[in-house]
């Protein structure tokens, strides 16, 4: 009888390198561990730098605990964090874990009405939120959405569309109105809150509470919202740092919203457990972006594929001075730059929001072949028939299903029948297999793969080819109904600036690496507008196909 297709993680109390399994114990022991170092640089919306040590970051988390506790938030209450990549955020979300809250954390990105869905659907009490982002107020939001909220007296604002919402604070002074709390009143009403008590309140949290709630990408409907416990927040924070192979020295820079587990994991937390510097910025501006990595020496860039494209279609790219950089791909766009002297290889994983990340993966010397890495500590991976939910025999690809310490409780407000099976698993619609040394393959997701003339294709493979085209910035590969083969690979790509290419180049390249049968019939050109995007960037494939669909039919 064949091996089945299951494999399960080390025992979690046998993994090395964790500490506290709670937020507030993640800040507070990082923090008391490495007092005196840098711990955040901004520079702020006056063009100040600013700068904090870890002493002075936990600080300001201590004052967002009091303030909360001051008004009656605690364990389990609901604080919504509205803010780009800026102090406040970090203060406000492990000032939230020190008081026994939970953090929201709301999309920047979001549309008015995704706002009011996760403001409702999160039962948001205390808001916090910075003035605006590019024209988008979400003062103005608010002020629409709460209707009596500037005659309400603060804290006190009652109404049936968002009944559990008391106040409304806002981290820019040009963002106060009547009804919006300024930043320095709301942290001086904790003053009279003494540090033993918001000491006793951390204390009390448990590895298993709610810490965070995330929201789903929305790419189909409304976005879910992911409950996520602190142990599965913390875990991935310390091991971060293990799969970058971080020293104490690193300094980070990420653009990217810490709304998205992966930019919690990967960039703060990483850095934060090695007793690393955070270089942040509310958003990408890739100028703005190269300069400030050069200007604070930066050694680890966390971005999308495409932000890096655009540092180098920069001006100033090819004089950049960026031989700080340590900890980026070798074989990246950054790796690639004259000034940068690496060997550092990008981590590797599988994983998804509702697992905090990885549940499988690791560093370049933990992943020899190929894989997307071994199964993490405490997780259960199994590889099933996605109709009849039976195990498949090892090597064999199926459906990827999982369970383990970081896997979300479920989502809010949605029955666990709804999310998870009988036995605890959730049902990702991800392909894949696993390897008879216990490593995991993605094969892309169930229904992306494309079934032409018999064979199975994976678009994230050609998608991955593509990507090396020196013309080209991206590549999103669908598949189209066809009556003779059933499906036609379809490649969507886009040009970088500047440059031009043809569709048979593209296809040309293509086949010196893929199987014939896996060479895109077609290649299409697209700019970063027409392209259905989510908010996280992931594309929306089944808006894309229709679009391809509409422009072969004109065709």
């Amino acid at each position: 009888m064949s091996a089945l297709s299951e494999c399960i993680g080390i025992a979690l109390e046998d993994e090395p390198g964790l500490g506290a399994l709670t937020l507030s114990g993640f800040i507070t022991e990082v923090c008391q561990k490495y007092p005196d170092r840098e711990a955040l640089y901004w520079r702020n919306l006056e063009g100040e730098d600013q700068r904090w040590s870890y002493a002075e970051l936990y600080a300001e988390c201590e004052k967002v605990a009091r303030s909360l506790l001051s008004m009656g938030i605690g364990k389990g209450s609901r604080v919504g964090v509205l803010i780009t990549n800026r102090p406040e955020w970090i203060f406000a979300t492990f000032g939230a874990a020190l008081a026994g809250a939970v953090t929201v954390a709301l999309n920047t990105f979001s549309t008015r009405s995704e706002l009011q869905h996760q403001l409702m659907l999160a039962d948001v009490e205390v808001l916090v939120l910075e003035q605006s982002v590019a024209s988008h107020s979400f003062v103005e939001d608010m002020l629409e959405l709460c209707p009596g909220l500037a005659a309400a007296p603060m804290g006190l604002y009652r109404h049936p569309q968002l009944p559990f919402l008391r106040r409304v604070v806002c981290v820019d002074e040009a963002g106060v109105q009547p009804g919006i709390q300024s930043w320095g009143d709301f942290l001086a009403e904790g003053a009279d809150i003494p540090a033993e008590l918001v000491t006793a309140t951390a204390a009390s949290c448990s590895a298993t509470d709610d810490g965070l709630i995330f929201f789903s990408s929305g790419s189909t409907a409304q976005p879910k919202a992911i409950q996520q416990s602190h142990r599965a927040a913390t875990l991935q924070c310390w091991r971060a740092g293990r799969w970058y192979l971080l020293e104490e020295n690193v300094r980070t820079w990420s653009a990217n919203g810490f709304f998205w587990s992966g930019n919690f994991a990967m960039a703060l937390g990483s850095t934060l457990s090695v007793g690393g510097c955070l270089v942040l910025q509310r958003f990408f501006q890739p100028d703005e972006s190269l300069d400030l990595i050069q200007r604070e020496k930066v050694s680890m860039a966390f971005a999308w594929p495409h932000q890096y494209a655009r540092l180098k279609e920069c001006p100033g790219w090819a004089n950049a001075d960026l031989s700080a950089l340590i900890y980026v791909d070798k074989n990246g766009i950054l790796g690639s730059h004259p000034s940068v002297n690496t060997e550092w290889l990008e981590p590797n994983g599988y994983g998804m929001t509702e697992t905090f990340t990885f549940i499988a993966g690791g560093n370049s010397s933990e992943i020899t072949d190929g894989s997307h890495g071994p199964v993490l500590a405490g997780n259960t991976v199994r590889i099933v028939d996605p109709d009849s939910g039976e195990i498949l025999p090892l090597g064999e690809t199926g459906e990827i299903i999982i369970k383990g310490p970081t896997l979300t409780r479920g989502y809010l407000k949605t029955p666990p029948e709804q999310t998870f099976d009988g036995n605890g698993f959730i049902h990702t619609a991800d392909a894949g297999y696993l390897s008879a040394e216990g490593t995991l393959f993605w094969k892309g997701r169930l229904g992306d793969i494309i079934k032409t003339g018999g064979a199975n294709v994976s678009p994230t493979e050609i998608d991955a080819v593509l990507m090396q085209h020196p013309d080209l910035q991206s590549s999103f590969t669908v598949g189209i109904p066809d009556e003779l083969l059933g499906e036609i690979v379809v490649s969507c790509v886009i040009l970088r600036q500047g440059r031009s290419a043809d569709e048979e180049s593209v296809r040309r390249f293509g086949r010196e690496t893929l199987a014939a049968y896996k060479v895109p019939r077609r290649v299409l050109f697209f700019t970063e507008e027409e392209l259905p995007m989510t908010g996280s960037n992931k594309i929306r494939r089944s808006e894309l196909k229709a679009l391809v669909i509409g422009r072969l039919s004109d065709a």
